[in-house]
C-alpha cells in the first residue's frame, strides 16, 4: 500500500511539473491565451473574438489612438497583433527582464520609465511612431512589421494574432454597426458624473475629441457626430469602456446597446442620426 501510494504520489508531483513547464513555455513564447480568464465582450464584424472588459478597453484604445494620429488601418492591426502576443492585451506590471505594459516595451531599450510605459496611451504612441520609422511597412507581413519594431526572439509569433485583429480593427474603426457587446456589472467605481466626466476624457485623449463634440450631463453624455462611421467608433469604444465607467446604455442609429442584455436592440422612436448617446450609473 505504502508503494502504491508512493507511485501516486510521483505521479501527481510530475503531471503537476509538466502542466508548470508548458505554462512557462507558453509564457516564455509569448503564446500565452489567458484560456481562464472571463471572456465578457463579443467583437462580430466578418469574424468574431472574445475578449474581457480589460483587454476590450485596452484594444479600443489602441485603435483610436492609431486612428487620432492618422495611421491607416493596417496599422492598427499590427498594433493590435503585437499588444495580443506581447501582453494579451493586457497592462502587465512586468515581463521577460525589464519588459513593462500591453506592448512589454522596455525602459533599458529606451522605450520610456516604467512609469511612462504602464501607461496604455503612451505606450501605443510610442509603438506607433516607431512603426511609422520602419521603411515600408505597409507592405510587410503583420509579423515582420511587428518583428521590426519589437525585435522579439520569436518573430513569427505575431502572424497568429493577424485575424483576431483584423476583426478588431473593422469593429472598432467603426466599418460594422453593433459590433462590439460587452455584458458588464453594475459595481463600477465610477458613476454620474465622474462617470461622464472620465469618459469625456477619454474620448479626447484616445480619440482627440474636441470638448465641444460632447456633452457631458449627470448620467449622460452625447457625442456629436459627422458621419455614420465615426459615430459607430465611439459607440463601440463607450461599450468598450463600460465596465470601468458605469456605462449603462449605448445608442446610435436605431440600435441600443444595454448593460443589462449585453446586447445590441433596435430601438423605436425617432433618433438623431448624427448623435452618439450614452447612460452611466445615477450616482446616487
Amino acid at each position: 500500500m505504502r508503494t502504491r501510494a508512493v507511485v501516486a504520489t510521483g505521479v501527481v508531483l510530475v503531471l503537476v511539473a509538466m502542466v508548470g513547464l508548458f505554462v512557462a513555455f507558453q509564457h516564455i513564447a509569448g503564446g500565452l491565451r489567458f484560456p481562464f480568464a472571463g471572456r465578457s465582450c463579443t467583437v462580430q464584424a466578418a469574424g468574431q473574438v472574445e475578449l474581457d472588459a480589460g483587454q476590450m478597453a485596452n484594444a479600443a484604445t489602441i485603435a483610436a489612438i492609431g486612428a487620432q494620429r492618422g495611421m491607416p488601418e493596417r496599422a492598427v492591426v499590427v498594433a493590435l497583433a503585437t499588444a495580443y502576443q506581447e501582453s494579451g492585451l493586457r497592462n502587465l506590471a512586468g515581463g521577460d527582464r525589464d519588459s513593462v505594459g500591453l506592448f512589454q516595451q522596455r525602459p533599458s531599450q529606451g522605450w520610456g520609465s516604467p512609469a511612462e510605459i504602464r501607461d496604455p496611451r503612451y505606450a501605443t504612441n510610442t509603438f506607433y511612431a516607431a512603426l511609422a520609422k520602419v521603411r515600408d511597412w505597409e507592405e510587410m507581413r503583420v509579423t515582420d512589421a511587428a518583428q521590426t519594431v519589437q525585435r522579439s526572439a520569436f518573430p513569427e509569433a505575431y502572424q497568429k494574432w493577424a485575424d483576431e485583429s483584423e476583426v478588431l480593427s473593422r469593429a472598432l474603426l467603426g466599418q460594422t454597426s453593433g459590433a462590439v457587446a460587452c455584458a458588464v456589472s453594475d459595481n463600477s467605481e465610477r458613476r454620474g458624473a465622474a462617470a461622464t466626466a472620465a469618459l469625456t476624457q477619454g474620448l479626447a485623449l484616445d480619440w482627440g475629441l474636441a470638448p465641444e463634440a460632447a456633452a457631458a450631463g449627470p448620467d449622460r453624455l452625447t457625442v456629436t457626430v459627422d458621419d455614420e462611421q465615426g459615430g459607430w467608433r465611439y459607440a463601440h469604444w463607450l461599450v468598450s469602456h463600460a465596465q470601468d465607467n458605469g456605462v449603462q446604455l449605448v445608442r446610435f442609429q436605431g440600435l441600443q446597446w444595454t448593460a443589462e442584455k449585453g446586447v445590441w436592440d433596435p430601438v423605436a422612436g425617432k433618433q438623431n442620426p448624427t448623435q452618439v448617446v450614452a447612460e452611466v450609473l445615477d450616482a446616487s
